[in-house]
Parts: structure tokens; sequence; C-alpha cells
């Protein structure tokens, strides 16, 4: 392989079972090297994944990278969004997280709109409520 022509750049993609690490030439675009890593998640209607298994996705695939990760001069971080991480007091996860398609709260979700009067209605500004 060539010498890069930049910057190397790493991307990261942490999504609900896997993270994807890719080391990119800035200047050229040609990817240096590429590692991935898989983290469980449960099935069913309780999604929930080990945040632990995280980081431990992340470290492999940026060893897969090689030494081309630790020459980044930048690393750009994408992940998964709307999920729930309860933390002790040392910032150390306490269980699985609760990931976005988690539909355990749904049967509540109902009851609380239709208590309000449709879905409409929790968008619209209440007296005594911000926002």
């Amino acid at each position: 392989m060539a010498a890069p022509e930049g910057p190397l750049v790493v991307g990261v993609d942490s999504s609900t079972q896997s993270t994807k690490a890719l080391v990119v030439d800035s200047a050229t675009g040609g990817v240096v090297a590429r590692g991935q890593a898989a983290h469980r998640v449960s099935g069913g209607e309780g999604r929930e994944s080990d945040p632990e298994e995280w980081w431990a996705a992340l470290c492999t695939a940026l060893r897969q990278c090689g030494e081309a990760a630790g020459r980044a001069a930048a690393v750009s971080v994408g992940g998964q969004q709307h999920g729930l991480v309860t933390l002790d007091s040392a910032g150390r996860p306490v269980r699985p997280a609760l990931l976005w398609n988690d539909v355990r709260s749904a049967p509540q979700r109902d009851r609380l709109v239709e208590r309000l009067g449709g879905a409409q209605a929790w968008a619209e500004p209440r007296p005594g409520r911000s926002g």
C-alpha cells in the first residue's frame, strides 16, 4: 500500500448490533484499514444491550485497523440514538441499556395518549407546562 497523502481520519459507527471502524486517507478518500465487531442485542419486545460490549467492540474494531488507527489525526463517531443507559455514581452501567426499538412501554404510552385526548394533545401547549 502507498503512503497516505493526507492525514488519516477514523470513522466509527456504533449501531445497535455492531461497531465498525474505517481509517481513511483524508486527501484521497482511500480506505487504509477497517474493522468490525458485533455486540449482542436481546430479542423480542425487550431490546437491550450491554454498554460494556459497546466499548469492547470499539476496542476490537480499532485493533483490527492496526497502527493506522493510532496515527489518525481525527476521529468521527456516529452512534445509535434514543437509548437509555443507567449509570452508578462511578459512571458504570448498572443494567443493560434499553434500545430505541424496545417496545415494552407501548401499552403505557397508549394509555397516556388516550387519557390526554389523542397524540395531537400532547404536542399542544398547556397551562403550567413549559414548551
